[in-house]
C-alpha cells in the first residue's frame, strides 16, 4: 500500500466501530499508567503501551493513542520490529522532555525519542513535540567532560532503519539539537509540520538525512537554528518540495567528506521552495580530502528572500578556520541544475561557487536564475573557481565566471 493511500485507510479506520477490532487495535496510554500533568515521568507508561502495540498480532494497523494532555518522558527507545504491518500513534497531546539535565542520566544521551527498526510507522495528529532544549544551547555536555571530547546534546525525534514511515501533522519545538534525524531509513513521506527554534540556538537543523533513501518531505515550515534541512551521506532519490525555510542555514546538501572519508550523494530534487534570511540559500558543502560523489541535484523553482549566500557550493568547507587542511582528494560534485530560481541576497556574492583547484565541479546548469541584490546601492555578483558548466537568462550573469564542461 503506498503512503499516499495510507494516511486515508488509517483515518477511516480510527472511526471505525468496535467491531472492527480484528483489522485495527486501539492502546492509549492513559489505561498504562500514564498521568499526562507535564511534571510525572510518563516514559514507562508509554513503554508499557508500546509493548502491547509492538506486538499486536491479529491487526493490520496498532494505534497507539496521546490523548489531550502534557506528556513528560525521559529518555526512551520505542523498539521493532513490530507485528503489526502498520504502527500508527495518533498524536493529539503534547510530549516535553525534561527540564533538568539529570534526568538525562542513565540514558542513552544521543537521543531523546528514538524508534529502531519499526516498519510502517505513521506519527500523525496536530499534536507538540517539545524538546525544552535551550538547557542545552549554553552548555551542551552532562556533567563533566572528558578533555578532548565534543559534547553533542539528544536529538529531539530520531528514527532508525524506519521503513515506509509517515509523519504528518505535528509541530516540533526547541530541541536541543536537531529536531528529527532520519537514519538509514527507506520509502518514508514528512509533510505539513511545523518546526521552530531560535535562530541563535546551536545546531537545532530541521531535519538531516543520512543513509536513506526515497524519502520525500513536503508543505511544511521549518524555522530553526540551522540547517531547515540537510542530505548528509549514502542519501539518494530524496524530494523536497513546498519548505517554507527560515531562520535558519537553508537547504544543505552535506557535510560531505569530514575526515577524509567516502560519501555518497544523489539523485535529489528541491522544488518550490522559499527560503527567507537564512545564512545560506541551497548549499553544496564538502570537505577537502574526501572521497565521492554529489551528483544529479536539481533546485527548482526556489524563492529567496534577502538570504546570506543565496546559491553557493563550497568544497573547501571548513566551519571553524582552524586546521583547515589543503588536499588533493575532494567529493566530485556534477550535474546540478538550478532552475527559475529569483529573489535577493544580502550578499555582495549572491552565486558563489568555490570549486575544489584538482576536480573542480563539472556540468554546472543554470537557467533562468534572477538574484538581486537586498542592499540599497549594492550589485550582486557571482564568483567562481573551478566551476565548469551553462548558463542562460541568468542575473548575475556567469558568462566570465563559469569554464566550460
Amino acid at each position: 500500500m503506498g503512503l499516499l493511500l495510507l494516511f486515508g485507510v488509517v483515518m477511516s479506520l480510527s472511526l471505525a466501530k468496535p467491531g472492527f477490532s480484528g483489522t485495527t487495535s486501539s492502546f492509549n496510554v492513559m489505561q498504562y499508567g500514564a498521568v499526562g500533568d507535564g511534571s510525572t515521568n510518563d516514559a514507562p507508561a508509554f513503554v508499557k503501551a508500546w509493548e502491547d502495540v509492538c506486538h499486536q498480532s491479529n491487526s493490520h494497523i496498532s494505534r497507539l493513542i496521546v490523548p489531550a494532555k502534557t506528556f513528560l518522558l525521559r529518555p526512551v527507545i520505542f523498539k521493532g520490529p513490530c507485528k503489526s504491518k502498520y504502527i500508527y500513534i495518533q498524536l493529539t497531546g503534547n510530549i516535553v522532555a525534561p527540564k533538568t539535565k539529570g534526568e538525562y542520566k542513565g540514558s542513552q544521551i544521543n537521543t531523546w525519542l528514538s524508534f529502531n527498526y519499526v516498519e510502517g510507522l505513521i506519527i500523525s495528529g496536530k499534536g507538540t513535540i517539545d524538546g525544552r532544549g535551550s538547557i542545552w544551547w549554553d552548555q551542551p555536555c552532562l556533567g563533566n567532560p572528558v578533555p578532548g571530547t565534543t559534547c553533542r546534546p539528544p536529538t529531539a525525534l530520531t528514527l532508525y532503519r524506519c521503513n515506509r514511515f509517515a509523519l504528518k501533522g505535528t509541530r516540533h519545538l526547541n530541541p536541543a539539537r536537531s529536531h528529527i534525524t532520519l537514519t538509514s531509513c527507506k520509502y518514508g513521506k514528512i509533510s505539513n509540520i511545523r518546526m521552530t527554534a531560535p535562530d541563535e540556538s546551536p545546531n537545532t537543523d530541521g531535519i538531516d538525512i543520512s543513509g536513506s533513501s526515497n524519502i520525500r518531505v513536503l508543505d511544511s515550515f521549518i524555522g530553526t537554528g540551522d540547517d531547515c534541512i540537510a542530505i548528509s551521506a549514502g542519501s539518494s532519490r530524496i524530494h523536497i518540495a513546498g519548505i517554507t525555510c527560515g531562520p535558519g542555514h537553508g537547504i544543505s546538501i552535506g557535510s560531505l567528506g569530514t575526515r577524509g572519508e567516502m560519501d555518497n550523494v544523489e539523485d535529489v530534487t528541491v522544488r518550490n521552495c522559499t527560503i527567507t534570511e537564512t545564512l545560506t540559500g541551497v548549499r553544496i558543502k564538502t570537505w577537502q580530502g574526501g572521497i565521492g560523489y554529489a551528483r544529479r541535484i536539481k533546485f527548482e523553482g526556489i524563492r529567496f528572500v534577502r538570504a546570506n549566500n543565496p546559491i553557493i557550493i563550497d568544497q573547501f568547507y571548513c566551519p571553524h578556520r582552524t586546521d583547515c587542511k589543503n588536499e588533493t582528494k575532494a567529493i566530485r560534485v556534477s550535474d546540478v541544475t538550478y532552475r527559475g530560481i529569483v529573489g535577493t541576497s544580502l550578499t555582495k556574492e549572491a552565486i558563489n561557487l568555490r570549486c575544489d583547484q584538482n576536480i573542480g565541479c563539472s556540468n554546472l546548469v543554470f537557467d533562468r536564475v534572477s538574484l538581486s541584490s537586498a542592499v540599497a546601492g549594492q550589485k550582486a555578483i557571482a564568483f567562481c573557481h573551478n566551476a565548469h558548466g551553462t548558463a542562460s537568462h541568468t542575473k548575475p550573469s556567469l558568462t566570465n565566471c563559469l569554464l566550460p564542461n
